[in-house]
């Protein structure tokens, strides 16, 4: 579900500084146009596996520098310190797991014949044995190129020529001048006062604009109503009206009609938290988005805290994999759609993204740092857990291990009507 294939996102919050936030979501080919996948047969939607879902360039790695480049520190950790347990794990490997074994028997009729794929993580063909060594050399000697030569070869050097030439030959849109003409950026996080704290996420094209939407919607609605509102009830309302907004609205900067600010603002939320039935359930037809995530935060001594989140967006990405590099290409490009919208798939364009990280800082100096793997569920399972700490006054353990719902998904997780 991740790799140096895949983008990710941070926010960090240093002592008596400001939230910083690092975008890294790569862009899409300059060949990625609706054009070109119509021309090769796709009219409706664009693929999510194998060579042509791996149209946009991966970002994650670009994010490191980025962070680095933040630190108060002149000499930072080296990369070689940095990467040095990850390429003791590629080469000397590590005991597949239960859930990396039954993944792969899940994933491996729609994947094996995915070139790289196939060599990589199967072993002759057969599902790996939980509890057997997976080695990775390949990824090794790349982590280690990496700490050697440095992020710029990533997208600059040798690295991104093997890369480059490697996808051109499967048939992917993205070519060597897509890496380099990326990098991640350091921006302004979008920001939501609420009657609790501060809150933080990402810009778009993360549905990040979306999870703030949420608390604010939620803020208003408890400080409206003198008796309250039940809390998942409002929450769930809440929910739908940020993602209704979001399904029409969410996309690529460049083709927003408004910037996202403009749906946090007072108005705005005031007008959506008006829309919400206290007793009676909005009727919920949307189908939820897919993706796979990991989210981690960390806070130090000095008072540094830290949201990030990473993907490759379904398991395995693309699954297009590099024998020579053990890189294996996310399938992000498939939040693009080949319809009109903010989300129509275009040049150097950034797809929807369902990773968003978010941190809280309270009037009192604690900062939450927080977050969640699930795709569609991300937002949904943010704003539990941190309404559950801010305004049920549980503390974090009661409020991460109490029931959790899904709005939009299936079986026995859909449960709110």
């Amino acid at each position: 579900m991740n790799g140096i294939g895949g983008d990710g996102f941070w926010l960090i919050k240093r002592k008596d500084a400001p939230v910083q936030a690092i975008f890294a979501g790569g862009h899409s080919a300059a060949l990625a146009s609706r054009a070109w996948y119509e021309a090769a047969g796709f009219t409706d939607t664009i693929p999510t596996r194998g060579a042509k879902a791996a149209l946009t360039v991966p970002g994650s790695v670009d994010g490191w520098r980025t962070a680095l480049a933040t630190a108060p520190s002149s000499t930072p950790l080296p990369l070689s310190r940095l990467l040095e347990h990850a390429i003791y794990h590629a080469k000397a490997g590590f005991p597949v797991s239960n859930n990396q074994s039954q993944c792969i028997a899940d994933k491996r009729d729609g994947l094996k014949d995915v070139p790289g794929f196939a060599d990589t993580y199967l072993f002759d063909g057969a599902i790996p044995v939980a509890g057997t060594r997976f080695t990775q050399p390949a990824l090794a000697a790349t982590l280690r190129q990496i700490a050697q030569k440095g992020i710029a070869d990533y997208y600059h050097g040798d690295l991104a020529k093997t890369h480059a030439a490697f996808l051109e030959a499967q048939g992917s849109p993205l070519r060597f001048d897509d890496f380099t003409a990326y990098s991640a950026r350091a921006v302004t996080p979008l920001s939501v006062k609420t009657s609790k704290a501060t809150l933080y996420n990402m810009i778009p094209p993360t549905q990040g604009m979306s999870s703030l939407m949420i608390l604010g919607i939620y803020d208003r609605i408890q400080t409206w109503t003198k008796e309250g509102v039940a809390p998942i009830h409002g929450l769930i309302e809440a929910t739908k009206q940020a993602f209704i907004l979001r399904n029409r609205e969410l996309g690529d900067l460049s083709a927003m009609r408004q910037p996202p600010e403009a749906f946090l603002r007072d108005q705005v939320l005031d007008d959506l938290a008006a829309h919400i039935d206290h007793k009676r359930a909005l009727p919920w037809p949307h189908e939820p988005k897919d993706g796979d995530t990991i989210w981690m935060g960390a806070s130090d001594a000095d008072g540094t805290s830290v949201s990030f989140i990473q993907s490759v967006y379904w398991e395995f990405g693309s699954g297009l994999t590099c024998p020579d590099t053990g890189v294996f290409f996310q399938n992000r490009g498939a939040g693009f759609v080949m319809g009109d919208g903010p989300n129509q798939i275009a040049p150097r364009k950034v797809p929807f993204h369902t990773l968003n990280p978010a941190m809280a800082v309270f009037a009192d100096g604690r900062v939450m740092a927080y977050g969640t793997m699930g795709g569609e569920g991300q937002p949904q399972t943010q704003a539990a857990i941190f309404t559950r700490y801010a305004y049920l006054d549980q503390d974090l353990q009661q409020a991460v291990t109490a029931p959790r719902w899904l709005l939009g998904g299936h079986g026995a997780m859909q449960r709110h009507r």
